[in-house]
């Protein structure tokens, strides 16, 4: 295909491990794609039409849309977290398709091209496994509801003669994820086996819960029902009719300098460990493909079942998998193998209506369909290369948008035949939720205290404990973990310990010891003369008990008091109990600078400002790397995904402090809170605090139109004048910029703090007041880089090193899986 590089004002090249090349970028446009998917090489100009239609890529496509999500990829992979991948968008015939960065780093580095093929993970489930299932039903030969017994003897006992195909296909069976044990075993046969032997794990049609084991039972279903292997079988039936020539289990050795590598140098074998051992062919992983052919796969999708005249599926088999199939009382919807609105729905985004569908890989592969607005997106990259290190999460949350926003005369506020958000059918607003977000039913999800009470307090019995909480302490039905303890049978409560803010949470100043007025218990400040209990106050405890609602934010100083605390735990010998909490605004996100330098109450531990960890994975890693020797434990949340916000857990908001009193204001904090050691308001003293920033001497209709042209994903600057009542500038009319928040997803709220730094101090030297900004950004490289005036992009690749090296400490003390395919 043709090939050029972006032009270095829409993009800038930099790299420090591997380089950037970017292919088929926006002069490139594709025929509509009636006749296949074309060779890596085959490429029509953009002023020539195909033979089936006269519209261009750039007819059907916004092209600046097209642009943001090259730099998307490019800057993910300038950002080491995948070493390349290929996108394919396509919408009623028309594609837009291109290769990025490298297919290998080790050995020796490769170029990606668009006919690399890839280890797509569990995109095999819905590519391979589901479809077999499927074309067996339309012969004839199984019904959904058979019981899978019938057609596997031995999968019985535990309440498995239950199950059938159809919980199978929603992962509503019972059956646990996976194998959790260490897989010093081989073959198909003693996989089945295993997988017979195992026990449910909750009554079928209760609960959905993802598993690699149902799809592992499915493709042995197929092989008895058929008599062929999966591979065999879909081959015969689904590839070859559809002229998919490079999909397949397997891939025959010369294909192998296609293959994009995965782990080490792990070539045209299954990264996943259970499909390897099971010897290469399962119902869960190991289909090999390229994204020619995916699309080609999709575009018989939305046909509903036929592609150039060759009909693979009924149209009520399409119809059938990709409408929700998942049991009516679980929030959760699924279809046949196919996601619809799910935990796992981010490549659905915040636009593409509910009813589209798709499926996730964990190699770094997805495919979304929308079937309302003929439009697909597909994206392959091997973000397990070389290492497992690699994350496209954000990356896919992003694209997910932007594909959806590239779409020219689609109007996706409204979609005649879409599903309605689960809020809105049960009768409560099920629009959008805060900031674009979809309005998603919500999951029961517990925090540690309706965890521990939901045990009855047994880990706390026959203890006598001090509470670390405050007023964010508190259960699903907004009572208070004073109370809850202070009533728990044979658990005696005596003392109280309160961080920043006070125990109710009303004081913007330090904090003084005191008298719970309630409870009668005696309140000790860990925000006055002392900032950890002494060793006074814990003579005669058995233990701490932590229970304070974090924000996700380093220098949000809950996380600080909590380490104060473990530390004095572990002088004192006594057990140091965490109640867990949800990470307000996810535990999936990562991002800025890890603290570079001494340590203090703003930056306690070496972590980024975006931790995406919980206060009980915090005290894991406190405990273990500053080797505090406290005996901790954590009473783990319930039903949480790391992927959830608050809004979407059930939990009513609760101003964490006086001046954090949204979902927004929690997910810009960790942005635009940098920039409040310098000489700006950020809002304290108006109605919206870290919503809006500004000083006296800012011109903010200049402020916003700079920061607006560094093109932040996710985020759009208004100039304002407002005139604080409290705190900085009190009294004082002053100039700036309102923050609206369009995608919380996607936007890494990090850029907002340096680029605002970046444009003030170009603006403003001598009033911003740059030497104190590191006060919370700890890290003086970035300092140095914003004095010099170099540009985002290569500012946040100063911070990379120390954040790869946070993920891998990050990853052994996280408590609840990472999001996976």
């Amino acid at each position: 295909m043709m090939r050029r590089m972006l032009s270095k004002r829409s993009y800038l090249w930099r790299l420090t491990k591997f380089t950037v090349r970017a292919v088929g970028t926006l002069a490139v446009v594709f025929a509509a794609c009636q006749t296949g998917g074309q060779s890596a090489n085959a490429a029509t100009p953009a002023a020539q039409t195909s033979a089936s239609t006269s519209r261009t890529v750039n007819d059907v496509f916004d092209e600046r849309v097209l642009t943001e999500m090259e730099q998307s990829i490019n800057g993910t992979i300038q950002d080491q977290l995948i070493p390349g991948g290929v996108l394919w968008l396509e919408r009623a015939g028309t594609a837009f398709h291109s290769a990025y960065g490298q297919r290998a780093i080790l050995p020796a580095p490769e170029t990606m091209t668009e006919d690399t093929l890839f280890d797509i993970a569990s995109l095999t489930k819905v590519v391979a496994t589901a479809p077999a299932v499927m074309k067996l039903v339309e012969q004839g030969k199984l019904k959904l509801e058979d019981r899978v017994q019938q057609r596997i003897a031995e999968f019985k006992g535990d309440g498995k003669e239950k199950v059938t195909v159809r919980q199978l296909l929603t992962h509503s069976s019972g059956l646990r994820p996976g194998f959790t044990n260490r897989l010093t075993w081989t073959g198909r046969e003693t996989g089945i086996k295993m997988v017979c032997a195992d026990k449910l794990v909750y009554e079928p049609d209760t609960d959905i819960r993802y598993s690699d084991l149902n799809f592992i039972v499915l493709a042995e279903v197929v092989r008895r029902v058929s008599g062929k292997a999966l591979d065999e079988f879909v081959k015969a039936e689904i590839y070859r009719p559809l002229k998919m020539v490079d999909t397949g289990f397997k891939p025959a050795e010369a294909l192998l300098p296609r293959i994009a590598p995965t782990e080490g140098t792990l070539r045209g074998v299954v990264h996943d460990g259970t499909a390897r051992a099971m010897g290469g062919v399962t119902g869960n992983a190991g289909l090999f493909s390229t994204a020619a052919d995916l699309a080609r796969f999709a575009r018989m999708m939305i046909n509903l079942g036929e592609l150039e005249g060759v009909r693979v599926f009924k149209p009520e088999t399409v119809r059938l998998m990709t409408s929700v199939q998942s049991p009516a009382k679980v929030s959760a919807r699924r279809g046949l193998g196919w996601d619809i609105d799910s935990g796992y729905s981010r490549p659905r985004g915040h636009l593409f209506p509910l009813g589209s569908y798709g499926h996730t890989g964990f190699t770094g592969t997805c495919l979304w369909i929308d079937p309302f607005s003929k439009t697909f997106w597909i994206f392959l990259s091997n973000r397990v290369h070389p290492n497992v290190r690699g994350n496209v999460l954000p990356l896919q949350a992003k694209l997910a948008n932007l594909a959806a926003e590239a779409v020219r005369d689609f109007d996706y506020t409204v979609v005649p035949g879409a599903l309605l958000a689960q809020a809105k059918k049960n009768g409560t607003n099920g629009t959008n939720g805060a900031n674009g977000a979809p309005a998603k039913a919500k999951p029961e999800v517990l925090n540690g205290i309706d965890a521990l009470a939901k045990n009855e307090f047994a880990p706390l019995k026959g203890l006598k404990i001090g509470l670390i909480t405050n007023h964010t302490g508190r259960d699903r039905q907004g009572r208070a973990t004073i109370d809850r303890l202070k009533q728990a049978p044979d658990v005696k409560l005596v003392a109280l310990f309160s961080p920043e803010h006070g125990i109710r949470g009303e004081v913007d100043a330090l904090v003084k010891d005191g008298k719970d007025e309630k409870s009668g218990l005696p309140v000790y400040s860990l925000y006055g003369e002392r900032r950890a209990p002494t060793p006074e106050q814990l003579a005669g405890l058995d233990a701490l008990v932590f229970d304070i609602q974090d924000i996700g934010c380093r220098f949000y100083t809950y996380i600080s008091t909590m380490g104060n605390c473990l530390e004095a735990a572990g002088k004192a010998g006594i057990r140091f109990i965490v109640l867990d909490r949800v990470n307000l605004i996810n535990g999936d996100s990562v991002a800025g600078p890890v603290v570079d330098g001494p340590t203090d109450f703003v930056g306690w531990h070496n972590i980024p400002v975006r931790h995406g960890m919980t206060v009980g994975e915090l005290a894991r890693m406190f405990n273990a790397e500053r080797q505090l020797n406290a005996k901790l434990t954590v009473i783990p949340l319930e039903g949480w995904s790391r992927e959830l916000w608050m809004d979407e857990c059930g939990f009513p908001w609760v101003n964490t402090s006086p001046n954090m009193r949204s979902l927004t204001q929690a997910a810009l904090y960790p942005g635009v809170g940098l920039l409040e050691t310098t000489q700006l308001s950020v809002g304290r003293g108006t109605a919206t605090p870290f919503e809006l920033f500004g000083a006296p001497y800012i011109d903010g209709k200049q402020l916003a139109a700079e920061l607006n042209a560094m093109g932040i994903h996710g985020v759009r600057f208004d100039p304002i004048e407002f005139t604080p009542d409290a705190s900085k500038f009190k009294g004082e009319k002053c100039g700036g910029v309102r923050i609206t928040l369009a995608d919380r997803v996607g936007c890494d709220v990090i850029n907002i703090g340096i680029a605002g730094a970046l444009v003030l101090q170009r603006n403003y030297p001598a009033q911003f007041g740059l030497d104190k900004f590191n006060g919370l950004l700890k890290h003086p490289a970035t300092i140095e880089a914003i004095k010099a005036g170099k540009p985002l992009l290569e500012i946040r690749k100063l911070w990379q090193p120390g954040l790869n090296q946070f993920q891998l400490r990050r990853q052994q003390f996280l408590i609840y899986s990472e999001s996976a395919g």
